[in-house]
């Protein structure tokens, strides 16, 4: 099973459970456990071959390496703990799987928090995925992933995203690397199938204005999703619950208490 780490409020039924991107851990909710444990009950969750989650069982190192399958070993952490329903927050490629958990198990999402989501991948990002896959079995992963930090988060103000993001890469091996790169090959009609299917659950995108990539992406979805709606935070690239944790801590908890039972 992949490693988890829970905290348990004194009062609360509700579940929020944190889904990080790919080459991070869940320390990159640092910002948030506070304020988030003060109020819910918090499920944080290395993903495969991520932060604690490296050694794992020999199954993930032989069954495919796809979203459907890394958002069942989320779904199997819940089911360890008696989790049936749960809030989720995402950042960059969680958010990904956070969808495709609507798609496995639909009964078991409450609410959706999607900060910095990747919703379609436009010109620039397409370009960036082709000379990654392109590039990766011979350049040091760690140069492709220090290049597309600075790419995707290029203002001064990135700086301490891109850092976080490269130092826990850095915990990551060439393998491993090269076995989440390979996802983004599944990318266009995985999100294709997402930006035509609405899931009809309550979810909020909480996007940086400055984030190029994929700001302009979410701002088409939002208009034809029901029960979706975005919060533009300012000053503040892809990573917003790093750069801005206050906005993004108070707008996704006024979120999910909105649609708490």
């Amino acid at each position: 099973m992949l490693y988890y780490k829970a905290y348990k409020h004194s009062t609360s039924n509700e579940w929020v459970t944190f889904i990080h991107g790919a080459g991070g851990s869940s320390s990159i909710w640092y910002k948030q456990i506070k304020a988030f444990k003060a109020e819910f009950n918090v499920l944080l969750i290395d993903l495969r071959g991520h932060g604690k989650s490296q050694e794992v069982f020999e199954r993930y190192f032989t069954n495919e390496y796809n979203f459907e399958n890394i958002s069942i070993d989320v779904l199997e952490v819940l089911d360890h703990l008696s989790i049936q329903k749960t809030h989720f927050v995402g950042i960059s490629l969680g958010t990904i799987l956070m969808r495709t958990i609507c798609e496995l198990a639909p009964e078991r999402v409450q609410s959706l928090v999607m900060g910095g989501a990747v919703t379609r991948l436009n010109v620039r990002s397409k370009l960036l995925v082709a000379v990654g896959n392109a590039t990766k079995r011979f350049i040091p992963y760690m140069w492709l992933y220090k290049l597309f930090a600075w790419i995707i988060m290029p203002r001064r103000r990135n700086a301490e995203s891109r850092i976080l993001f490269v130092n826990q890469a850095k915990k990551l091996c060439q393998s491993e690397f090269i076995r989440w790169f390979k996802l983004t090959y599944k990318l266009n009609p995985v999100l294709s199938y997402f930006n035509e299917n609405d899931t009809h659950l309550p979810t909020l995108y909480l996007m940086g204005d400055e984030d190029y990539m994929f700001l302009p992406q979410v701002l088409k979805l939002v208009d034809g999703h029901q029960n979706s709606s975005l919060q533009i935070i300012s000053n503040c690239g892809h990573v917003c619950n790093v750069e801005q944790p206050e906005v993004f801590n108070a707008a996704a908890l006024g979120f999910i208490k909105q649609h708490s039972h």
